[in-house]
């Protein structure tokens, strides 16, 4: 055990120099501050070439699906995205439950399971909400997200914890004295490095569960705070739930931390996550239709515009769709109340 915690804090020493006192049962050492400092990893070529898939796939993707975000296409990424964290740490309610619990209708199963899926939908329903670079943010969101599971959610550990699999120890978790210093370090690295937003993502999500800063809900804080750094730079990543795939490649997924843990970087899972992001990124292409109903053009249309317009500004959003099919949307949108019709012919607006 003695090996394993100066294995971690060694580790520790090379991600974080910042000044703190690093401290275990048996071992003491100051950190030599040395201004901001990014964790240790590598650019290799798998990475080179899974950012520039990445990249292409996102402007095509992009081009297609956010000039016209459908609301049916945001509720369906809620419920995989929740579906598939939840999953990973053990949560047995199916995707119809979550759907359930999103209409508020009643749904049987573990207590605990439902508090869980209430509070990840408070969470998702509401992602403007988090900052992605404050920490005061990320507190918030572990608070709201283990709220009534977990004593002390939203503030840090306040005892030592160890990753134990079978007999053996897989992970030694830095000292819980100096959580505080790490986790404001690696804000710090956040805000301020001028990284590849793709990399920084993946940097932060292994280097938050390496220094496990929770007694619990440490990995579902990890793959919620990625997405809310990638959503920033790419919008699209709200409709992306590449959580689903990581449920898939369950195994991978924690073979990827635990050798990163060995190397003593996080070169290796760089490279699983961007992989997972990039086939993420092919379903969700191959399989999302970005065809929007009548009503969810016309829901979009009057969230973005005030007063009053013509066809001819609504066709302008909505360039996909023929002269026939803005007139019927436009006869819908008067039946259903959305608007009144003013002037006939090409002296016609339409009033919200």
């Amino acid at each position: 055990m003695a090996t394993k915690i100066l294995a971690s804090v060694l580790a520790i020493s090379l991600r974080f120099p910042i000044g703190l006192p690093i401290k275990s049962n048996s071992l003491s050492l100051i950190l030599s501050y040395d201004s901001i400092m990014r964790p240790p990893y590598e650019i290799t070529t798998t990475i080179l070439k899974l950012i520039s898939q990445i990249s292409e796939k996102l402007g095509s993707a992009s081009a297609n699906y956010l000039d016209v975000p459908s609301p049916r296409l945001r509720k369906q990424n809620k419920i995989k995205t929740i579906h598939s964290s939840l999953s990973i740490e053990g949560n047995t309610l199916t995707e119809e439950h979550i759907t359930a619990l999103i209409e508020h209708k009643r749904v049987m199963g573990p207590k605990k399971d439902i508090d869980e899926v209430l509070n990840a939908i408070s969470i998702y329903e509401e992602l403007d909400r988090y900052t992605p670079n404050s920490l005061k943010s990320f507190l918030k969101a572990h608070k709201t997200l283990m709220r009534g599971l977990v004593d002390g959610a939203g503030s840090f550990r306040t005892q030592g914890v160890g990753i134990v699999k079978g007999t053996q120890v897989k992970h030694v978790a830095p000292p819980y004295e100096n959580v505080p210093g790490l986790m404001n370090n690696l804000f710090t690295y956040l805000q301020y490095t001028d990284e590849l937003c793709l990399i920084k993502s993946c940097v932060f999500h292994y280097e938050m569960e390496f220094i496990h800063p929770f007694l619990d809900g440490n990995g579902r804080m990890g793959r919620l705070w990625q997405t809310l750094i990638l959503k920033e730079e790419y919008p699209l990543f709200e409709f992306l739930p590449f959580e689903t795939l990581i449920h898939q490649t369950q195994i991978k997924y924690y073979q990827a931390l635990a050798r990163s843990d060995n190397a003593g970087s996080s070169t290796i899972f760089i490279e699983y996550m961007l992989a997972v992001i990039n086939e993420s990124l092919i379903d969700f292409i191959s399989n999302t239709n970005p065809t929007m109903t009548d009503v969810e053009r016309l829901d979009y249309f009057i969230h973005q515009k005030t007063g009053s317009f013509s066809r001819k500004e609504y066709m302008n959003v909505f360039k996909a769709i023929s002269s026939a099919t803005a007139s019927r949307d436009l006869k819908k949108g008067i039946t259903l109340g959305y608007f009144k019709k003013q002037g006939e012919k090409n002296k016609t607006i339409y009033v919200i």
